[in-house]
């Protein structure tokens, strides 16, 4: 029972319960597997649109959910949800704010789409050539003729759930991207850097790494993130924030006190 004085009790609906919603859907993930049969995120996560489990649903659902092999990933959503969803859901409105958040997440999901479609063929043909010991040409021309026929198409559709994204970061990077802009002159403490950087800087800064990692991906290494939905995340939100700013709807409430543009 929290007493009404309680920091979670104060917070803005749609950040607490889009927190709440999130840890509610975690918990279900260890539940649900030996109900289903299958991982939760094998019906939820977004798969790549050419593969055979792919549904357009998974645009919204999969920003609802979270790895289980370990608390880290949920933790550092939610809390930069926390940290930051507060003083914006409270500039822009509730509504509005939703709308924001959500379009992010659907956002950072397409471009991590955009990203699969440029890149999967061949990490997909190199991860094949060297399972089974067959140069790259060989394996490419051998997927190439088999994409021809119906059931070499329906193999390759199969295989392609492999490729899954789980998780809110694309609409926090949104969320991170917007506080950037509304308070540019707010200073933020990093766990590893002892003095305050104000949020223009630390935006522009993570979308710089996640740009770099992720032409680095490109180029034939991975560390498992989504990298590319992250930086969607920030391409939609800035797209949607030089709307409102442009019709003059933007950061007109409560901006001021972080200091201007």
């Amino acid at each position: 029972m929290f007493n009404r004085g309680s920091i979670f009790s104060q917070m803005p609906p749609v950040t607490k319960n889009l927190i709440i919603i999130n840890i509610i859907v975690w918990l279900a993930m260890f539940v649900l597997p030996s109900r289903l049969g299958a991982g939760l995120e094998q019906y939820g996560g977004l798969h790549y649109f050419s593969a055979s489990d792919f549904n357009p649903v998974q645009l919204i659902t999969y920003m609802f959910m979270h790895s289980t092999r370990s608390v880290a990933h949920i933790f550092f959503n939610m809390f930069s949800l926390f940290m930051f969803g507060i003083a914006l859901e409270r500039t822009l409105g509730s509504a509005r704010f939703l709308f924001y958040y959500i379009s992010c997440g659907i956002g950072a999901g397409l471009i991590q789409e955009l990203a699969w479609a440029l890149t999967w063929e061949d990490s997909f043909v190199r991860t094949l050539a060297n399972l089974n010991h067959v140069d790259f040409p060989e394996m490419r021309e051998y997927l190439h003729h088999a994409m021809t026929t119906a059931e070499g198409s329906r193999q390759i559709s199969m295989m392609l759930n492999s490729l899954i994204t789980i998780g809110a970061s694309g609409a926090i990077y949104g969320v991170l991207l917007a506080f950037g802009m509304l308070f540019p002159n707010a200073p933020l403490y990093l766990f590893f850097i002892p003095v305050p950087i104000k949020a223009k800087w630390m935006v522009i800064g993570m979308g710089a790494i996640e740009l770099l990692i992720g032409m680095s991906e490109a180029a034939g290494t991975s560390d498992g993130i989504a990298h590319f939905a992250h930086l969607g995340g920030m391409i939609f939100g800035f797209l949607i924030i030089l709307y409102w700013k442009k019709h003059g709807t933007f950061g007109s409430g409560g901006a001021g006190g972080y200091g201007g543009y």
